[in-house]
């Protein structure tokens, strides 16, 4: 196995779940991928020169296959284009052909169809399902972008936005998790917030999602630029290589360029003119 592959199989089930992307017991350079969601799983030859040459489909994994009739072949269709569509010489393929596949499957759904009334058991659920409701219909809190920084095909996208207690900076993050499915299935989504309460408290607190020490180095940003009463999400999408700790610094430029972008960083040279009397 190559070091590119030994990686992408590393950082496939990191993404995607364990299991996702495992060695076939017949041969030593086919893997059984098995796509999230409801796809079928598909058997992938890498070739010895992986990735200069591309890897190949060679069918579908019958065993545990489930859905309807015709969908494992469909699908092993639609992820060769995807495959096709995405590979290119010398660079690992296999994140980009499944959110290609996952792009191509969402774009053939059906529309959804009424749903019944809910049965008693299912109207247990009800205060849950009401509890997401409130945090869909809250307004939209008032984010300001970064620009895109992309690296190795990795895009980090910060948002910050302004806040009064921690509660209102929870449900801004449960409002963007569910209001956009893109967001949702980033692979990091990392927060860090400043808040001055009542009688000189103050609230900092920080989340990493998944990308161990960032959250906390976020907040070490914020601390160090004082920045209060305020919320930044830095959303990560895995390019299929890894950074190494320069993806800290990629976080950190994302954060600041939202912070900036907001109006809440001083512009350093404004600051100095006028001050020599």
């Amino acid at each position: 196995m190559s070091e590119e592959l030994r990686d992408e199989v590393e950082a496939i089930n990191s993404i995607y779940g364990e299991g996702c992307l495992v060695q076939s017991s017949t041969a030593a350079n086919v893997y059984i991928l098995q796509p999230p969601g409801e796809s079928s799983s598909l058997l992938v030859e890498f070739p010895s020169s992986y990735p200069a040459e591309p890897p190949t489909v060679i069918g579908t994994n019958s065993t545990g296959q489930h859905g309807k009739k015709g969908d494992a072949a469909r699908e092993l269709s639609l992820f060769r284009q995807a495959l096709g569509s995405v590979y290119q010489p010398g660079i690992v393929c296999l994140f980009d052909a499944i959110e290609e596949l996952a792009r191509l499957l969402e774009s053939l759904a059906p529309e959804d169809e009424p749903q019944a009334d809910p049965t008693p058991e299912e109207a247990e659920d009800v205060p849950a399902d009401a509890d997401v409701r409130d945090e869909m219909d809250m307004k939209e809190p008032p984010w300001v972008l970064s620009d895109p920084v992309v690296e190795l095909r990795s895009t980090f996208i910060a948002r910050c936005a302004a806040v009064s207690s921690t509660v209102e900076a929870e449900a801004f993050v449960q409002h963007l998790l569910l209001s956009d499915k893109k967001i949702r299935s980033a692979t990091h989504n990392i927060t860090a917030w400043r808040i001055k309460g009542p009688n000189n408290t103050t609230f900092q607190d920080c989340n990493d999602d998944g990308e161990t020490a960032a959250g906390g180095r976020l907040l070490r940003l914020m601390q160090l630029m004082d920045l209060w009463d305020v919320m930044v999400v830095v959303t990560r999408w895995y390019g299929g290589h890894k950074l190494g700790p320069h993806r800290f610094a990629l976080i950190n430029q994302a954060a600041r360029d939202s912070f900036v972008k907001a109006g809440l960083v001083r512009d350093s040279s404004t600051k100095k003119k006028g001050t020599g009397k």
